[in-house]
């Protein structure tokens, strides 16, 4: 869950025991469940209900994995892991898709492998590789890896570069199209390339007409909704999870959103006074500029509300 341009929430640190190691912790939060925490960043990966838990509200939940795998298709699930870290998010989504004998595909992105490593040494504690340890080591030792059939038929690759640089390459367009997107970033605050409107443009742009596609991502900011619908998604309310009391889920196509975004919230973020999205990787809040509004009020979101 956490990129090579710092993929990772904006979280706040649980009171925990901890074991440091290569600039991570590995610590116990309130309710009893392990997770890790980057020193650098001073972010703890989950901190509030713990990786796995998190993973399958915001993710295996919301984005409907093991129903999707399960409808009529030809090829692998391909699933996009937006900020790899500790791995907690795509083995979660991955131990949900074993009993539906789907073929997956993954693409993950880091700019290191170091807190994957420094989890799998104390994978007894985290308790969510079970059944994947091999796995990892292969991936761990070659960057992918491809099981013919157990835990379940899988190609997985992790990508080590800059995710706004990569994504905006010709090669690019040669990534297999995702079903699913597991977008963990740090807030845009700490990281605003990895939030500003030409990246969520190109996502979009590399999802395929013919392939349903929906993004599960933690944050509500009305910005980022924003930003979402101007690239070309459909937007609507996610499920809570941890301390979030609202997430955000966006689709290609209109069908894969269960409660869409309407009028009302529109109208609230015309007042906001952070709405409008980021073109460059530079954090500022403005209000909507016109060109914004218009822009919302043609998409086809509004147009049937």
């Amino acid at each position: 869950m956490r990129l090579w341009f710092n993929l990772a929430p904006e979280r706040g640190d649980p009171d925990a025991a901890s074991e440091m190691s290569a600039g991570y912790d590995l610590v116990q939060l309130k309710n009893g469940t392990w997770s890790v925490r980057s020193v650098a960043e001073g972010e703890t990966f989950h901190p509030v209900v713990g990786p796995v838990a998190e993973a399958e509200a915001l993710y295996v939940r919301q984005l409907n994995l093991a129903e999707r795998a399960r409808q009529a298709g030809k090829g692998p699930l391909v699933l996009w892991d937006v900020g790899l870290g500790a791995a907690a998010n795509v083995l979660t989504a991955l131990r949900a898709l074993v009993p539906t004998d789907r073929a997956v595909t993954v693409l993950s992105f880091d700019h290191t492998l170091e807190p994957l490593r420094f989890a799998f040494e104390r994978r007894e504690q985290l308790g969510y590789f079970g059944g994947f340890e091999s796995v990892l080591e292969t991936l761990l030792r070659d960057g992918r890896v491809r099981c013919a059939k157990t835990p379940l038929p899988l190609e997985w690759q992790v990508l080590t570069a800059d995710f706004p640089t990569a994504l905006a390459t010709p090669e690019a367009e040669h990534w297999p199209p995702p079903h699913g997107i597991l977008f963990d970033a740090f807030s845009p605050a700490r990281n605003p390339a990895m939030w500003t409107l030409p990246l969520f443009t190109r996502l979009r742009q590399l999802t395929r007409p013919d392939r349903p596609c929906s993004l599960a991502t933690y944050s509500r900011a009305t910005l980022l909704r924003v930003t979402l619908l101007r690239a070309g998604w459909f937007v609507g309310v996610g499920h809570a999870t941890g301390e979030k009391d609202e997430t955000t889920v966006a689709a290609n196509v209109p069908e894969l959103i269960a409660e869409p975004l309407g009028r009302n919230w529109l109208e609230r973020a015309r007042r906001s006074t952070s709405a409008e999205p980021l073109t460059k990787a530079e954090y500022r809040q403005r209000p909507l500029s016109p060109e914004s509004w218009e822009a919302l009020n043609r998409h086809p979101q509004f147009q049937a509300v």
